[in-house]
């Protein structure tokens, strides 16, 4: 409101200053496309943006590109998984870890806070590696790190499950199925 101006004389006031607001915005707007050489109705003809970094020089620094190994090398350390990706490394090439007769017979299930989890594929298998985990933990310690690996624990063959089914026998069931 304008102090000169009576109430009501001071809200018809205010379309008239927007209205001067906007034309002078918009001769503003012109002064400055002529300066660049711009003209009404002619086609505005852009250039690529220039890179905000500059190209690297001739020694090699951070913005060149990178190897890949190298990138994932700088990924694993900032976060912490090197344990991680030596376990998995050694799980993954698990057979020529432990040698491929014992691979055949059992297999890494989970690692988890320093206990590998080991299935075995029969029960007598289950108590050779379980004879064998002494062996089997000096080795891993040679592949991933002394003592990333505590603890060797060996589970024997998953028995199969006869609670399934619609037609199931309800109490202890059939006693001579492996008769």
């Amino acid at each position: 409101m304008c102090p000169d101006l009576p109430a009501e004389d001071a809200g018809d006031d205010e379309p008239a200053r927007a209205e001067q607001a906007a034309r002078s915005a918009l001769l503003r707007a012109r002064a400055i496309a002529l300066g660049r050489g711009l003209r009404p109705g002619s086609l505005v003809r852009r250039r690529p943006p220039t890179p905000a970094v500059q190209a690297s020089g001739a020694a090699p620094d951070d913005r060149d590109p990178q190897a890949l190994g190298t990138g994932l090398q700088r990924l694993v350390s900032e976060r912490g998984w090197s344990v991680d990706v030596a376990v998995g490394g050694v799980l993954g090439r698990w057979a020529s870890v432990v040698g491929f007769d014992l691979a055949a017979h059992c297999e890494p299930v989970s690692f988890t806070d320093g206990v590998l989890v080991v299935r075995a594929d029969s029960t007598a298998w289950a108590t050779q590696v379980r004879l064998l985990a002494p062996t089997l933990l000096r080795r891993l310690d040679e592949e991933v790190g002394a003592g990333v690996v505590q603890q060797v624990q060996v589970r024997g063959p998953a028995s199969p499950s006869w609670r399934r089914g619609a037609r199931r026998v309800s109490g202890r069931g059939p006693r001579d199925t492996y008769g």
